[in-house]
């Protein structure tokens, strides 16, 4: 508690788990529509020996959200990195500081940055791995 309170800020290292099945390299029309958002550079995506990569260019947008976020502290840490794949996919891991030490303003701004993260993914071609429930195995 004293470091977070001299620092100030609060950490967040959550994970979001990624179906791997949903990784893949970029077709030329994604790298081309990445382009115009501004997710990747003019260059990016065209060397055929070094194909972009959906997570990659997610885990730069992700960091790059972070970096331009008004209440994640801008200097501590920030990083978006892949952790050990496991059984239920490939965790990406957020860690960085909010700007606030309080509870519930800490606590609102960490279900913010993951909801935006979350409803992001489609955009990159990404899905969260999620195990089927009951409701998910529908009998036709």
């Amino acid at each position: 508690w004293r470091g977070m309170r001299e620092s100030g800020g609060r950490r967040i290292k959550r994970s979001i788990g990624i179906n791997m099945n949903s990784i893949h390299f970029c077709t030329d029309d994604e790298v081309e529509r990445y382009r115009q958002k501004g997710w990747i550079g003019a260059e990016e995506g065209k060397d055929k020996e070094h194909p972009a990569v959906n997570l990659e260019v997610f885990r730069r947008y992700a960091l790059q959200y972070l970096q331009q976020h008004p209440d994640i502290h801008p200097e501590l840490m920030r990083m978006v990195r892949q952790l050990q794949p496991t059984a239920e996919g490939l965790p990406v891991e957020i860690y960085c500081f909010s700007r606030t030490t309080d509870w519930v303003p800490y606590e609102q701004l960490q279900s913010e940055v993951f909801e935006h993260l979350l409803a992001m993914l489609p955009q990159f071609g990404l899905r969260v791995f999620q195990r089927l429930g009951s409701s998910d195995l529908k009998q036709g």
